[in-house]
């Protein structure tokens, strides 16, 4: 059965630990070269020896690859690993990343404090919207999936309030209302002055999901009044 990229391992979670101790931090490396490359002044002889240095180090990370992207993995507990995501993910340098929180009674509440420095930089200082969008759909997505209510984003509607600065911000989720297979939810994310952006979206369970349902004894998925 196709599951959309989700695929089980046998990794322990010692194992799983192991690896995020040594991923996380040469993933955070490869992000500080990333706003470093933006800033950087220094003179034009050293940016392309720093070029020659990297392209080497890419070389050398090219020798062994996976066959594409990276996925979601799980171990035999469940435990799932989204570490190539753009928003979340410990392996993807493009990702703040958001450490997102989650209520622990399941209301399907979640939130976040996260910093984006200059990497996202969308209009002098701010942040690009395309960028807010992507954190939003993954914050309501994570609000759905809290809940019991996982899905895949059918629509996202954004309001923008005021420009996003750069810098530290609060992102907060919910979900609104559920229905069949599909899940409302709303969030916004709040800067220094308040709310930047607002976002609702309809999250819908895959077709694949739906499947599995009735192996786990479920008929449908969980209602939320």
């Amino acid at each position: 059965m196709d599951l959309g990229g989700f695929s089980r391992d046998d990794l322990t979670p010692e194992q799983i630990a192991e690896q995020a101790a040594l991923y996380g931090p040469f993933t955070q490396a490869v992000r500080d070269l990333v706003d470093a490359t933006i800033r950087t002044t220094v003179p034009a002889d050293d940016v392309r020896a720093a070029q020659a240095e990297i392209e080497a180090i890419t070389e050398r990370l090219r020798s062994s690859q996976l066959p594409g992207a990276f996925g979601v993995r799980f171990n035999p507990e469940g435990r799932g690993r989204p570490w190539g995501n753009s928003v979340v993910g410990l392996r993807n340098p493009i990702a703040p990343p958001l450490v997102i929180e989650h209520d622990p009674e399941g209301s399907g509440r979640v939130w976040t404090d996260f910093h984006l420095g200059a990497a996202y930089e969308g209009p002098p200082s701010l942040v690009h919207g395309g960028v807010l969008s992507m954190i939003l759909d993954q914050m309501l997505g994570e609000a759905a999936g809290s809940g019991g209510r996982p899905g895949m984003t059918g629509t996202l509607t954004l309001i923008y309030r005021q420009g996003t600065p750069l810098g530290p911000l609060r992102g907060e989720a919910w979900i609104d209302r559920a229905e069949e297979y599909k899940t409302w939810a709303k969030g916004h994310l709040i800067g220094p002055d308040g709310v930047t952006v607002e976002a609702e979206g309809v999250f819908i369970l895959p077709r694949w999901a739906r499947d599995l349902l009735p192996e786990r004894g479920q008929e449908r998925p969980k209602y939320f009044e």
